[in-house]
């Protein structure tokens, strides 16, 4: 990797001018044109670029995993103007690291083409019927699963499900377009694939096989019987904040001397740890840094309940006071204890250790890495899509803690910050941009709740039986009603001097 410097004359990313790039700057030193796919990767966004398409590059560097290579695709519309950009220049991305001590970037060129972005996903599901396809990665969201949010079952009535189910042949989301393909591979004799999410969610394969094997047992019981008997969902738990690219990372790629329309930055830390379980091989990842472990869960667990739990435990109350960075978040002294004592007496009580790390230790990182100015990474972004990333990463613990009997008082903060943060104001009066694909609800929702706290919790999707619990009911209308009547930071205080 070479450190920043201000270069003229940026030279263009593709394949024909990689020998051109400023001396220093890491770049695939494998022959790209001899690469073979074998993993299609469905969600082809910044964190799978800097994370599972980097763990893959670093086998090619070495002479390894030159047949695994990486197709990406796209199921949305506005995944078209990824493609078209990365199409521009050969699949290369270039990823620059965010260390404290010092910036510092690289050219990563595992993947090596986009499928086209239509309607029925008629070349994905070519692409995936193709029996040199071993692995289907998916980075698709925590809510991109049709997820039933009260039962935690498989969500058969949503609207795209019904519609897959009429039409298998053209469906409407990936999922449909992978029990298609299946389908094909089923009927050829070809054998079955890995189904693998990379997205952040406890049980992440157990819940793809249910939203993968549910939607073909409504299109074919005897197919959903071979998926669910030869496929592999193995569970996995991701790990590296990765930020949005704008104007500021077009910029800093440039200052590399590199003309990246879609640059990548990172922080200095990655994991990845993987249940061995794929039914058609793999690379051998663990030699790039990933782990095999059958701890996934424990691994998970860990990450999901303190990282990004913490993740909302800044955000809501950042977009509130008007910080527009999770740095900034760390950098208030307030918002910083208030953060550190969630995590250690209400979150770490309930989440084991893995080898090598304890909660407290975990927290102890965790900290720091949200600390790191360079970092830009916006309140705004970590708070996108509360109505997954609430129920996915914090009421689990506040549950726990309810049963349990332990401290859950800043938990119910969290969610009384949450939604004060949806009533779409500041409290410097600045509007809140819709930020959630339930935008319009939780608005309503948080508007009804300032002056009846309830109807925030008359969520059911959100909170289920929660919102019959007296104490969690009480606890919460305490807080929002302090919130809208003196303030965030007011109540923060308040809670810890409690």
């Amino acid at each position: 990797m070479q450190n920043a410097a201000t270069i003229g004359n940026p030279v263009a990313l593709r394949n024909a001018s990689l020998a051109e790039l400023p001396e220093g700057i890491a770049r695939p030193l494998y022959d790209r044109s001899g690469l073979r796919p074998g993993i299609v990767h469905i969600g082809v966004g910044n964190f799978h670029r800097a994370h599972q398409a980097w763990y893959l590059h670093r086998l090619m560097q070495g002479g390894m995993a030159l047949d695994w290579a990486i197709v990406g695709a796209g199921v949305r519309p506005q995944d078209a103007a990824m493609r078209a950009k990365l199409l521009a220049q050969d699949c290369l991305t270039t990823l620059i690291e965010l260390d404290p001590a010092g910036k510092s970037a690289e050219v990563v060129g595992s993947m090596i083409d986009f499928l086209p972005v239509e309607d029925g996903h008629g070349a994905l599901i070519a692409q995936m019927a193709d029996p040199s396809i071993r692995i289907i990665g998916l980075t698709v969201t925590e809510g991109g699963y049709y997820v039933d949010p009260v039962t935690n079952g498989f969500d058969a009535e949503h609207p795209d499900i019904r519609h897959d189910v009429a039409n298998p042949a053209r469906p409407r989301t990936a999922f449909g377009a992978m029990v298609e393909a299946l389908r094909r591979r089923r009927d050829a004799g070809y054998g079955p694939f890995t189904a693998q999410s990379c997205d952040n969610l406890l049980g992440n394969g157990r819940i793809l096989r249910q939203t993968v094997v549910g939607l073909a047992r409504r299109v074919d019981p005897g197919l959903a019987e071979w998926i669910d008997e030869r496929c592999s969902f193995p569970n996995a738990m991701v790990d590296c904040i990765v930020p949005a690219t704008g104007e500021t990372e077009l910029a800093l790629a440039r200052s590399f001397g590199i003309d990246d329309a879609a640059p990548v930055t990172h922080e200095n830390f990655r994991q990845w740890v993987i249940e061995d379980d794929f039914c058609a091989g793999r690379p051998d990842w663990d030699r790039s840094g990933a782990v095999f472990s059958d701890r996934v869960h424990d691994y998970e667990a860990m990450k999901l309940r303190i990282l990004n739990a913490g993740h909302q435990v800044l955000a809501n109350v950042g977009e509130i006071t008007g910080l527009e960075t999770i740095s900034a978040c760390m950098s208030q002294p307030r918002i910083a204890a208030f953060f550190r004592k969630v995590q250690r007496e209400e979150i770490a009580p309930h989440v084991g250790a893995v080898p090598g790390m304890a909660p407290v230790d975990y927290i102890r990182l965790v900290e720091q890495r949200f600390a790191n100015p360079a970092i830009v990474d916006t309140t705004r972004r970590v708070a996108f899509d509360g109505s997954s990333r609430h129920p996915g990463f914090l009421l689990p613990t506040l549950r726990d803690g309810i049963a349990a009997g332990t401290p859950v008082r800043g938990l119910i903060l969290v969610e009384a910050l949450w939604a004060r943060m949806c009533a779409a104001t500041r409290e410097d009066g600045s509007t809140i941009a819709p930020n959630d694909p339930d935008w319009d609800t939780l608005v309503a929702a948080a508007t009804a709740a300032r002056d009846r706290p309830e109807a925030w919790l008359e969520q059911r999707r959100l909170y289920g039986d929660l919102a019959g619990h007296e104490p969690f009911r009480r606890g919460f209308s305490l807080w929002l009603r302090k919130i809208w009547a003196d303030g965030a930071m007011a109540a923060l205080d308040d809670y810890l001097q409690g």
